[in-house]
């Protein structure tokens, strides 16, 4: 009897150690799916819906806007569609970004990970500074700010 009870303590410990393996195994391959998922999501984004016109997309993050100039003519109606890459949980500015032209009393605001958009027709020709004033040192950084050049 002692030996049949000592194969049996042997089997449940044998089963034990498959059921932990097995949950073990499952833990594994669901926390690497999820990471997946995530690294997925933030390096591969849709690019923003197709509009009409002549749409100039500007991408912003924590580094700055993807471009330094833009160049548009008077009289001709513009979009310019800010797009922010960051997520809601960067500290200085809750991901949100904003392009504005004082002179042009242009203000776009988007949320984080969200477009936003503005259309307008320039009156007259010029160089403008473009910026950001919502987060990573606003104005102060030269990585915020571009030039909107209006050509005649």
């Amino acid at each position: 009897m002692s030996k049949t009870l000592r194969m049996t303590r042997k089997q449940a410990h044998q089963r034990q150690m498959r059921i932990r393996k097995t949950i073990f195994s499952v833990l594994i391959v669901s926390v690497l799916g999820l990471a997946g998922y995530f690294l997925v999501s933030a390096f591969f984004r849709p690019p923003p819906p197709v509009m009409a016109g002549n749409v100039i997309d500007i991408a912003a993050d924590m580094s700055g806007f993807d471009q330094k100039e833009i160049l548009v003519k008077v009289g001709e109606p513009v979009t310019i569609r800010l797009t922010s890459l960051d997520n809601s949980h960067h500290t200085d500015g809750g991901g949100k970004h904003q392009w504005a032209v004082d002179e042009l009393d242009l203000n776009i605001i988007t949320q984080p990970e969200k477009s936003n958009y503005i259309t307008f027709t320039p009156d007259k020709p010029g160089e403008y500074t473009f910026y950001c004033d919502i987060c990573c040192g606003g104005r102060a950084n030269p990585t915020m700010s571009g030039k909107l050049i209006v050509e005649g």
